[in-house]
């Protein structure tokens, strides 16, 4: 069993999936700071200087205490979090689409296999195995 799972762990698809995972965790990292450094900014500046990470619905208020420590802390729908979010996943997939339809470029066609040569059909070897047959 353990032959069999270092088989598995060594073949090509194993090693192909785990390159892949920790590239995706460190392209996550790269869009989301231009997402939040460069993107969001911009946006920001043509919807009037809104920043979309601070939106938010208060459900209902923090309770600070006389000394100015927060007893309760507030209870919100982030929704401008949510909007970085998606806009995040666009950014990502429009990403991987570029990276695909660049990756597919780069295959070759692969050729069509050459149709079998026509030959005597199944009946026709029977027939004519039937008659070598009736021969001897």
């Amino acid at each position: 069993m353990l032959k069999e799972f270092k088989n598995f762990i060594m073949t090509g698809n194993v090693i192909d999936l785990a390159v892949a995972v920790l590239l995706a965790g460190a392209a996550g990292l790269v869009v989301s700071g231009f997402v939040n450094d460069i993107m969001m900014p911009i946006v920001g500046y043509f919807t009037g200087g809104v920043d979309f990470s601070d939106m938010k619905i208060i459900l209902s208020e923090a309770v600070v205490a006389a000394d100015g420590s927060v007893t309760t802390p507030e209870s919100a729908i982030r929704y401008g979090a949510w909007v970085n979010t998606l806009i995040n996943l666009v950014i990502v997939g429009f990403v991987l689409f570029v990276i695909v339809k660049a990756y597919n470029k780069t295959k070759k066609p692969k050729e069509e296999a050459a149709p079998a040569p026509k030959g005597p059909s199944q009946e026709e070897l029977l027939a004519e195995i039937r008659d070598l047959l009736k021969k001897k």
